[in-house]
């Protein structure tokens, strides 16, 4: 094993230990310093970052792409109240639950502990390096950050802000860790170093998150792709549908909860769908439908069954046509990534039936699936959008990174 990515490996286990006991006001002292210094240095950090987007401008990356890796003001902010909203959560560690006294005088319960070092590997996003910087910190983790090439100015002056708040805080300065080399060697090593890691955490394309679930010798969080999915009931308030749709299509193009399938009662497809492609045409979306569709709304490409399948992280979007809720369901389980899907529909029992029945992580009812992410559903901020159904699903936040133990409470009883 590289002698470099093992030091980080043991400094990140003996940082776990000591996390392990250290108060909830050094934990949320840390977060307040660090929040001040991202804030008291945005100047420099979007210095760093134009490094990064003048190499990628001289690549061959498309436009969403560059948007994920673009630190602005705004992005900057958002990063800064996001901590600050990790800081007032509930400190979970040490909180016993299940509090049971057993027939023979013991008393059993569960307390939630810290995984321990968590291992991340990401690509593009920068503002990934403060979310699990800040979550893993209040949950009493060490973690080990591996972001992408493309970032690595971007992601080597905020580990420096994040290590200086760590010192001024009095929490270790190996508790977190940026692997600063762009080596692809060492994530090969990370995710087999069973002895200092406990958990891996990536976040990226679907051929990352593959390589790296097919390879770890640790157990593997996944935050597969985002094929997220609305379907336009019969029931449908038609403004409102064209609102939410349209909002979570080109609010943002290159997210993992912006919608990417789009499945359309028949009853208002005449009524709806040339609403919706108006929109979509000014905003230069590409529609690939049905038949049915293209029937309605006319110069449309007809979908393939790859693009029912496809998280395009870009302009376009499927659409087909469906004629009952059953229909619509059966099409989405089918090729749903198990990201993120809604509903939009006035009848009470149809929302329930499509909630019941979709096997995604999250489900809504008239909302766009733009709010499918850590810091919209309260939890300050995400580590990453789980598509698991084991230990963790859908937005991980602070419980996400914790576990529990059994413990016994007894006054000298022995088993008989």
């Amino acid at each position: 094993m590289d002698k470099y990515i093992q030091n980080i490996g043991v400094n990140a286990r003996n940082a776990s230990h000591k996390l392990s006991y250290v108060t909830t006001n050094q934990k949320n002292d840390f977060l307040e310093i660090l929040a001040k210094a991202i804030k008291e240095n945005q100047e420099n950090i979007i210095k760093a970052n134009s490094l990064d987007l003048l190499e990628a401008n001289k690549g061959n990356f498309d436009e969403a792409f560059i948007d994920r890796m673009t630190l602005s003001q705004s992005n900057i902010e958002s990063m800064c109240n996001g901590i600050l909203q990790v800081k007032d959560l509930e400190d979970l560690i040490g909180k016993i639950i299940n509090r049971k006294k057993r027939p023979s005088g013991i008393e059993v319960c569960q307390m939630r502990v810290p995984i321990g070092v968590v291992g991340m590997i990401y690509e593009s996003r920068p503002n990934v390096t403060i979310d699990s910087a800040s979550l893993a910190i209040k949950a009493g983790n060490a973690i080990i950050l591996r972001g992408g090439s493309e970032t690595i100015n971007s992601n080597k002056y905020l580990g420096k802000l994040i290590t200086e708040a760590l010192i001024k805080s009095g929490l270790p300065e190996k508790a977190v860790q940026i692997i600063e080399s762009t080596d692809r060697m060492l994530v090969d090593s990370l995710i087999k170093m069973d002895e200092f890691v406990d958990v891996i955490i990536p976040r990226g394309g679907k051929s990352l998150i593959q390589k790296i679930t097919d390879s770890a010798t640790i157990p593997v969080i996944k935050h597969l792709d985002g094929n997220c999915h609305i379907y336009v009931d019969e029931f449908a308030d038609i403004d409102k549908a064209v609102s939410i749709v349209d909002n979570s299509k080109t609010q943002r193009l290159g997210t993992c909860n912006t919608l990417e399938s789009l499945v359309v009662s028949s009853k208002i497809a005449e009524e709806f769908l040339p609403r919706i492609y108006e929109i979509f045409v000014q905003k230069n979306i590409e529609i690939r439908g049905c038949k049915r569709t293209k029937d309605i709304i006319g110069e449309i490409k007809l979908a393939t069954d790859q693009d029912y399948f496809e998280e395009y992280l870009g302009p376009y979007i499927s659409c087909i046509v469906v004629d009952s809720l059953e229909e619509a369901i059966n099409h989405i389980n089918k090729y749903s990534s198990k990201h993120t899907e809604a509903i939009i529909t006035d009848n009470e029992a149809n929302g329930l039936e499509f909630i019941r029945s979709i096997d995604s992580s999250s489900v809504m009812i008239n909302a766009s699936t733009r709010f499918a992410d850590g810091f919209e559903y309260g939890l300050g901020a995400e580590i990453g959008i789980s598509t698991d159904k084991i230990h963790a699903r859908g937005p991980v936040g602070l419980e996400g990174l914790t576990s529990l133990k059994y413990i016994v409470f007894g006054q000298g009883e022995i088993r008989s």
